[in-house]
């Protein structure tokens, strides 16, 4: 399966508006081009996985890494994750200009051809590859790219139509920035960095399926089969639950195996406890059968995002305070 062949009728399930548009791109001004360019990367998302590559950088340090070795691993990341990005967009241009929260990006509004977006992945792969092997190690360079290939290949065109699974799996990819950030140290993975790869495993599906659960019709128009998809809400909210207590007992592991200390294993049990309140809060209104906007499944969401940041916060600054 090659990435040119794995959307041929595309353009025909997009929108005429979208492909009008699409002819004039050279009428677009050149600012809005570069910043259509820079949406391709998804930046929001990247500055999630910044978060959870640079604190474990100085867990490995034990103290403060070279700052010249954490701008380079942050610039090469965001290739890395900007690469992947643009390609998971070009895969799946036919199915966002179907759904309403995806119906701007830029391939859709036609502000970038297929082609280009296409060619703009390919680089930022290939640099981001480049970058991370002569600047950093290559040990990191390959952890990027094979996490590259595992989120576009395996993600998005062999798992996301196909099973309910696909996040779990897939987020394999999203978890690797934390063996990167320690390859980038240490040149070489270490149980630590494994635990925290963990972590990150078991926190995607709770993070991202109340963000299903919210747009489920969005997936279901589309044919992405979703777990909040294919399931009720009180069986989505029982999984939530069980993949949040495994990553909060997961997350505890640190202190033990002697790698964090008090500081750190107070904000894991802090936060991980709030999560666990969430989760189960969630659960009791979806066994109540309550739906839309009293079920708030977004505030397990947005918690989500808070507790990985102050987590991985906690691991930088956990060294300085042993």
């Amino acid at each position: 399966m090659s990435l040119s062949g794995v959307c041929v009728t595309a353009v025909e399930s997009r929108p005429a508006g979208a492909l009008g548009t699409n002819r004039r791109q050279s009428h677009r001004p050149f600012g809005a081009r570069v910043m259509a360019f820079v949406a391709l990367t998804k930046p929001r998302i990247i500055e999630l996985l910044l978060i959870t590559t640079v604190p474990v950088m100085f867990l490995a340090q034990q103290g403060v890494p070279d700052l010249g070795l954490v701008l380079i691993t942050c610039l090469a990341g965001y290739l890395s994750a900007g690469g992947a990005n643009a390609l998971n967009m070009y895969i799946d241009r036919d199915i966002d200009a179907l759904m309403d929260r995806t119906a701007q990006r830029p391939l859709v509004t036609g502000m970038v051809s297929p082609r280009e977006c296409l060619a703009f992945g390919i680089a930022l792969a290939i640099a981001s590859t480049l970058l991370f092997g002569l600047a950093v190690n290559w040990l990191s360079a390959w952890l990027a790219l094979g996490a590259l290939l595992f989120y576009v290949v395996v993600y998005t065109m062999i798992l996301k139509r196909r099973t309910a699974q696909n996040i779990v799996w897939g987020g394999i990819a999203g978890c690797m920035p934390v063996l990167i950030g320690w390859s980038a140290v240490t040149n070489s993975v270490s149980w630590a960095s494994v635990i925290l790869f963990l972590v990150i495993f078991f926190w995607t599906p709770p993070h991202y399926w109340p963000l299903s659960m919210k747009v489920k019709e969005d997936y279901a128009r589309v044919g992405v089969p979703m777990l909040p998809v294919i399931a009720s809400n009180k069986v989505v909210a029982r999984q939530i639950v069980l993949y949040s207590w495994v990553m909060v007992a997961v997350s505890l592991l640190l202190t033990p195996l002697g790698y964090t200390g008090w500081f750190y294993t107070v904000v894991a049990l802090a936060t991980g406890g709030w999560w666990l309140w969430e989760a189960h809060a969630l659960q009791s209104r979806a066994k109540a059968q309550v739906t839309g906007a009293k079920l708030k499944e977004m505030r397990l969401f947005h918690w989500s995002i808070t507790y990985v940041s102050l987590l991985f916060v906690a691991v930088a600054v956990d060294p300085f305070v042993r």
